[in-house]
Parts: structure tokens; C-alpha cells; sequence
């Protein structure tokens, strides 16, 4: 019997997204538009993933992650009457890719929300979202339950609307130090490692509110102007911009947890959530904390969905996308690493996210004194910018400053290294960005780390996203093909 089916969508504003799920809150699929488009963040649907969505099941409906009338009167009010007057209306977006089905409308916040907590563990937490823009809040946080009927209740406890934005700030603050603003703030949070934080309190002055922490003295949506900055190198005033992150963040997060203290399980969805070295501090405020592996707005297309089934999702991990069969080829992968020490894989479902967790992966060796600049070369990337490792669950705390019971699958947070030897997965702070691999995890990862081990008594590798900066992931095999054919790199599948 086939079962009536929600797709939910983000699209419109940058890095589109859709999302299937079946009556039962099983994910049938998910995946990112630019990934079919090969166009970085692409904001708009296109016909191959509605196909590839289509393949999974039929459509009987649409949630879509924003109210978009809403939007438009936040739009006239910053002065974007264009793009109030000319965005797409979710009909049009959906009848271009041939989609005709009811629409359900439903609050940007709300829906990065939903997509936190009807994936996560928890029966009850505070859920906070803290992004750029949604219709027109920039904060929000509320109580996340389940009735007796096993409804999704959220209860509104905190709202901040624009243009007070922590998540213009920063990608303002992107742009300042000559990076790409909606794309490359995870390069400043990686240059803030190299600053000096002499001028952070002179940032944090000049753009917070000294009354509420919330409140900011500028609009950052147009940018930022020289004359409001300090004369200071690039890398100290990423810093900065870290640092006024991490107090708003953390100032935000203790009030939250002071208030509401019956609760101790904390979601955290919203584009900055992506920032994982302020996530490392976060999660030293919560017992236990879950950020859903796709925090931004095209995971919100996942959350609309959660909000039109209105309970809990059947949550079985992030490799929702594009498949490419076959077994994980776990032998292959470790041949090419003793003897080329760089290899790429593309096999298996593609991750749903903007991380790669080994079936969209370039991996290496990560004990090689000049791995960091080879694979750097290979993806046109800056040669400052250390690689993720991913590790086998049980040594992580051997190799980094985590307790033994915790975990972090989605390389959400960052941790010390406890161990020389292994400077291409080093920051300059001796942090990492570390992926825990258990055995709940994917099975072909985890047996390749295993066997990995077993050869070399290394029980990580080096892991960072199959492609090169400013392009999507690979996606197909394809696309795989290509990739091994231009950058003379064998990806296995």
C-alpha cells in the first residue's frame, strides 16, 4: 500500500534543499540542490533532484520551510524591494520542476526547530535557533515536548528579530577579511586561530548593545564599513568576530539553561550552528546537546516536513542523498592509501549536509609530514587550513581531550589533541574538528577504520569532503570520474 508522502522544500534564498518523508516519519530521502546543479549554494530546485526525490515515492504534499508573505514585508523594511517584488512565490519554485500539491507554509524558525527536535533523542528540551535571517527573527528559543498523542508542542520562549543578528555579524565580518559572506565563514573561523585578541573587546563594544547582548548597534546586512573596524590584520579581526560569537552564544545559551532549570537537554539548529568551535563551549553548558548534521536552511526543508507530520522522525542518520550501489569498497580504499596515501571515496548514499562523513570523502593518512599541503593542493585550498580526522569511537580519547563516553558522529565540535604525529589534522591551536565513528555508525566506515587499525596501529584518517573550494561535493559517479580524471586522484566506489 502506498503511503501519502511530505516533501518538504527550502529554496529561494541560497543552498535549496528538499526532503520525502512517508506517514510513518521514515526519511526517504534528502539531499542539497547544488549537488545535481554543480553550482555552490544553488537557491533554486532543479529537475534531477525532484526526480531523484520522486524515485523514493509519489508526493501528496508540500511543506515549505518559510512564510513567504511574511518575508516580503521584512524585505520592504530593509529595502529590498526587488527581491520583494520579483522572489518566486512556493507555487512557481515547485510548478518549474513540475510539482502540482497542496502547500503548507511554516515559520523559518520553526522549521530549523522541528528539524532539531523531531530528529533528536530527547522527549523535551530547549530548543534555540540562532541564523542570519529567517522571515524576520534572527533569535528564537522554545520548549520542545510530546503530548500524550505524540504531537510535536513548541512553546515560544525567546524571540529577537531583525536586524539584530549574531548571524549577519559574522558573515559580515566574513566579507570584511576578504572571504565570500553565506559561503565562507567556516575560513574565518578556521583564520581566528592565527589572531591576536587585542581588539576583541573594542569589536564587541562597538557592535553589541552594552544593555542586552542581543541587541546590536549596527545592521550588518549591507556589510560592514572600514571606518568601523580596527586597522588590524585580517586574522586578529576574525578573531574578534569568533570571539564577540562565542559570548553571545555562550551568554545566550547560560541564561537559557538558568531559567529553565528542570531541563537539561539542550537543540541547537540555525546556520550558526555550524560555527563547531563555539559548539565546543556550548556543549560544556547542556547535558547533552544535539544539533541535527544539517543545521542551515536546507535542512530546514527537513524540518517543514517534520512540522506536517507533526511527531517524532524515524532519525537512522544523515546518508539520505543520491546512492551509488554497491558494497563500501573498505579494500580498495586501504590499497590506495599504502601506496598513493591520498584516495577518494564515493559509494553508498550521499551525507544530507554540508560535511562529508566517508561516503563523499577525500581521505589520507594523516601521520605524513606533508599531507596537509598535498591535499590542499588537490582542493585549491588555502595551505593554512588543516583536515577533519575521523576515528575509530573507543580511541578518541586517547587521541583528543574528550571523555571516554562522548561521542561526535557529525564533526560538530572541536577537541585538543593529546598526541604528536599527526599535523595534518591539526589546527595551529592543537584542535581538531573530530568525527567519532562507533559501531551505530555507517558499517563500511567503521570496518575500514577497523582493518585500517589492524595494518597500521593508527586507528584514524584524515577526512575532508570530495571536491575542491567553491564547488559542491560529488555527487554521482560521475562526477566522480571527473574528478579522478582532473586532479589525477583514484576515487573508489
Amino acid at each position: 500500500m502506498k503511503l501519502p508522502n511530505i516533501l518538504g522544500v527550502s529554496a529561494g534564498f541560497h543552498d535549496a534543499g528538499v526532503t520525502l518523508i512517508n506517514k510513518r516519519g521514515d526519511i526517504l530521502f534528502a539531499a542539497h540542490s547544488e549537488r545535481y546543479s554543480r553550482v555552490k549554494n544553488d537557491p533554486e530546485l532543479n529537475q534531477e533532484i525532484i526526480d531523484e526525490a520522486l524515485g523514493y515515492g509519489e508526493i501528496s504534499r508540500v511543506a515549505w520551510y518559510e512564510r513567504p508573505w511574511l518575508k516580503k514585508t521584512r524585505q520592504i523594511y530593509s529595502g529590498e524591494w526587488r527581491k520583494a517584488f520579483t522572489d518566486k512565490s512556493p507555487k512557481r519554485h515547485l510548478a518549474d520542476v513540475g510539482v502540482n500539491k497542496p502547500i503548507t507554509t511554516y515559520s523559518h524558525h520553526l522549521s530549523h526547530a522541528a528539524a532539531g527536535f523531531q530528529t533528536s533523542p530527547f522527549d523535551r528540551a530547549i530548543v534555540v535557533v540562532v541564523d542570519a535571517i529567517g522571515e524576520w527573527d534572527t533569535y528564537s528559543a522554545y520548549i520542545a515536548s510530546y503530548d500524550n498523542h505524540g504531537n510535536a508542542v513548541y512553546e515560544t520562549v525567546l524571540k529577537r528579530r531583525y536586524p539584530h543578528s549574531l548571524g549577519l555579524f559574522y558573515s559580515a565580518m566574513t566579507q570584511a577579511v576578504g572571504l565570500k559572506p553565506m559561503e565562507e565563514e567556516y575560513i574565518l573561523m578556521g583564520m581566528s586561530a592565527y589572531g591576536m585578541p587585542t581588539w576583541y573587546h573594542d569589536v564587541y563594544n562597538t557592535f553589541v548593545n552594552a544593555d542586552h547582548y542581543q541587541t546590536w548597534n549596527y545592521n550588518c546586512h549591507a556589510g560592514i564599513p572600514k571606518s568601523m573596524l580596527p586597522d588590524i590584520d585580517p586574522e586578529s579581526l576574525a578573531l574578534s568576530a569568533q570571539l564577540v560569537t562565542e559570548r553571545c552564544l555562550t551568554t545566550l545559551m547560560r541564561q537559557l539553561a538558568e531559567t529553565y532549570t528542570d531541563i537539561d537537554d539542550c537543540v541547537y539548529m540555525g546556520g550558526v550552528a555550524l560555527n563547531c568551535v563555539a559548539n565546543a563551549k556550548i556543549s560544556e553548558i547542556w547535558n547533552r546537546l544535539w544539533i541535527m548534521p544539517n543545521p542551515g536552511d536546507c535542512g530546514s526543508s527537513l524540518g517543514a516536513a517534520a512540522l506536517a507530520h507533526g511527531k517524532r522522525l524515524n532519525w537512522q542518520g544523515p546518508y539520505l542523498g543520491t546512492n551509488i550501489p554497491g558494497e563500501y569498497p573498505v579494500d580498495e580504499i586501504i590499497s590506495e592509501l599504502m601506496e598513493n596515501k591520498i584516495v577518494g571515496v564515493a559509494s553508498g548514499r550521499a551525507e544530507f549536509g554540508p560535511r562529508a562523513l566517508g561516503t563523499r570523502s577525500l581521505l589520507a593518512d594523516p601521520r605524513g609530514a606533508d599531507i596537509k599541503d598535498r591535499v590542499n593542493e588537490i582542493k585549491r585550498r588555502q595551505k593554512f587550513r588543516p583536515f577533519a580526522p575521523m576515528i575509530l569511537n573507543e580511541h578518541a580519547s586517547d587521541y583528543f581531550a574528550m571523555p571516554p563516553w562522548e561521542t561526535n558522529p557529525y564533526m560538530q565540535s572541536v577537541y585538543k589533541c593529546t598526541r604528536l604525529g599527526f599535523p595534518a589534522i591539526l589546527h595551529v591551536d592543537s584542535t581538531s574538528r573530530v568525527q567519532t565513528v562507533s559501531r551505530n555508525d555507517h558499517p563500511g566506515v567503521r570496518e575500514l577504520l577497523e582493518k585500517w587499525y589492524v595494518l597500521t596501529d593508527c586507528p584514524m584518517l584524515l577526512n575532508t569532503s570530495l571536491n575542491i573550494r567553491g564547488e559542491p561535493m560529488i555527487n554521482t559517479r560521475a562526477d566522480a570520474d571527473r574528478f579522478e580524471k582532473q586532479y589525477g586522484v583514484k576515487v573508489c566506489s
